[in-house]
Order: structure tokens, then sequence, then C-alpha cells
């Protein structure tokens, strides 16, 4: 395969990174480990650049860090580096389950949160682990940085409002979960090599007692982008931890996904039964992990 650009750029300050995206006009993309630019590249999906700019050189964004009551991961960091670090264990399982499943280990070495998210498509393991936990994403361009829910950021399969010739998604972060919370992760794919999930599912649960007073599930790929569950997450609101309560969230959800079938990976019907069989299960662990027996 020829090279598929002309410049490599390794910036080390965001100022710089911008500087080289506002100079080359939108013939300049972005990259984290760059795992599927490059595989899309080689398919012809994408649309020949000028000149890559790597992110993962900026000095303070290769680095998971505390601010208060939030974890914040820069867009630097790897996905191996998240699944190892203890506070993302401790504070967002769920986060870490989803990053431990991408691809296969020179994926993950590799491949960063950052790039999973800013890539916008609707079966990202690592996005639907940082939605169920509430995450935000910061997106710096020349005019400065604003933080807004990562469930936002997406427009349609590989399509994002992050501007991604003149902006940069620089940081991630999330709330520590506390010792009333817990969150889980699932995903079903096929067992044959590294391939794409038919369903990855993940939860976080705050509970008072036996009781569930707040909830987030976020699910993929069930329509055109990653989807918070937000209709079937209220129905747990106030309800106790029972078979009951997560069957009729499980019901809830099904009625507004959009599932469909997809040629090389699974039917819409067997994605359903899919969904039937493990968000009621993913739910239960979530409460488990909150520390109250189910």
């Amino acid at each position: 395969m020829s090279t598929a650009w002309n410049r490599y750029y390794a910036p080390d300050t965001v100022t710089a990174a911008l500087d080289i995206l506002q100079r080359y006009d939108g013939r300049a993309r972005v990259i984290g480990g760059g795992t599927d630019l490059l595989v899309e590249t080689r398919r012809g999906l994408r649309r020949p650049i000028e000149a890559i700019v790597d992110a993962t050189r900026i000095s303070g964004l290769d680095s998971i860090t505390e601010e208060g009551d939030y974890i914040i991961i820069g867009c630097g960091v790897t996905h191996t580096t998240i699944v190892s670090d203890p506070r993302i264990v401790r504070y967002g399982q769920c986060l870490s389950e989803s990053c431990g499943v991408i691809g296969g280990p020179q994926v993950r070495n590799t491949g960063t949160l950052a790039g999973n998210v800013a890539h916008a498509l609707p079966a990202g393991d690592g996005t639907i682990g940082l939605m169920a936990l509430g995450g935000d994403v910061e997106v710096t361009g020349r005019d400065g940085a604003r933080w807004m829910p990562a469930k936002d950021t997406f427009k349609g399969p590989g399509r994002s409002v992050i501007d991604r010739h003149h902006e940069i998604l620089t940081r991630l972060r999330f709330k520590r979960q506390s010792d009333n919370e817990g969150s889980a992760f699932h995903r079903v794919m096929r067992p044959q090599g590294l391939c794409l999930p038919i369903i990855s599912m993940a939860t976080r649960l705050r509970m008072n007692g036996n009781t569930i007073v707040a909830a987030g599930i976020s699910m993929g790929p069930v329509g055109p982008v990653p989807w918070f569950a937000e209709p079937a997450a209220e129905a747990l609101v106030g309800q106790p931890a029972s078979t009951e309560t997560f069957n009729e969230a499980t019901r809830i959800a099904l009625e507004h996904v959009s599932l469909r079938t997809s040629k090389y990976r699974a039917t819409e019907e067997y994605r359903e039964s899919m969904i039937r069989t493990w968000l009621p299960n993913i739910l239960a662990n979530a409460v488990q992990r909150a520390g109250v027996p189910t």
C-alpha cells in the first residue's frame, strides 16, 4: 500500500496541533493510535489527506489524572493503559472492561479511547463503557475548550459534531463511582478472530439499600449511533433491584432500539435475543458490585 499522506506531525502542544490543522484547512487528520484510519485508508473508505497530526505526543495528554470527583483521561491514553489503571478498575469498572475487549493486544497498545469516541462508530466498545458512566469529552479549538456529554457528540455512523479538521478531542472524564455504585459491561461477538461486536452493553447504577436511585445504560450497535438508553434507565430509578425490574427495563429498551440484520455478524432477531438475555444479567452484576446482594 502506498503512503496515504505526505506529512506526519507529532506536536507537543495543543496550540501547535491546532495551528497545523488550520494551515491544512481540512486536508489533515488528527489521530490517536490511527488503527481505524489505517484500515479505512487501505480499503479506500477515506478520501486522501495530506497530513497526519499525532495527538499522542501532546504534553500532559498521555496520562490519567484525578480532578475533584472526576477521573480525567488524556487523548493520548491507550486502551491498555485504561485497562490496567487501578483507578479506572475501581471507579469505572465498565470502562476498563469495555476497553479490554477492543481488537487484539496490538490494537489496544496503540489505539486510544479518544479515538474510539471521535471515530463515532455505533459499535465502539470503549464509547459504550464511557457513555454508561455518564462520561464527557473536552473538545478544543482555536476559540477555546468546551466539555460536552459523550452521548451528544454523535451524528451518524462515523460522523461527529466535533470538527475533525479544526478541533481536537483533548480529554475525557467521568465521575468516580461511590461505594454504593456499581457498573458492568458485556460484549457478544462471533468466536472467530477479532471482530466488531454483535452487541455491547454497559450500565452504571447507584443504590440506596435495595432501591436504584440513579442509572445509566448504553449499548451498540442498535442504530446509527452509540445509544444512551435513557428510557430504560429512567424506568429503573425508584425501583427495587429485582428480576422483574430488570426485565421491565429490558422490555423498554427493546421498544426503542433500531436493530438490523448484519450480513457478517448477526440477524436482527439474534441481537434482540442477546439484549433480552444479557441486559438483566448486566444490571444484576452492577447491583452486586454496588454491594447489594441480588
